[in-house]
């Protein structure tokens, strides 16, 4: 481990670390929000708890809406309204076939 990496400003929670996240993160090249996820993901126990991990997955969403745009769905809930129709369609075709061919 470079000695960058054994000092830590403000506070110890990455100290008991094996591999502090900061040097995962630039070893691997991560861009930001990878790399935030996994600081949060490792210190929540010793430092935010709840708030570590909700501030995790803030990061995956931020990576996912950055790498994975929405791009058949151009107006917002459009794409809540085509999952509805499509569990209603569901719902009525099993309704339907309720009952046929069972013995």
């Amino acid at each position: 481990m470079s000695e960058v990496y054994k000092k830590q400003i403000g506070g110890d929670h990455y100290q008991s670390m094996t591999i502090q996240p900061s040097e995962f993160i630039n070893k691997n090249n991560l861009p930001f929000a990878e790399g935030n996820a996994i600081k949060y993901l490792c210190r929540h126990k010793q430092k935010g708890q709840r708030k570590d991990l909700e501030k995790a997955i803030h990061y995956c969403q931020m990576a996912i809406d950055r790498d994975y745009p929405k791009r058949f769905f151009r107006r917002s809930g459009e794409r809540e309204k085509r999952i509805r129709r499509i569990l209603s369609r569901s719902k009525k075709t099993n309704r339907r076939t309720k009952g046929k061919g069972a013995t």
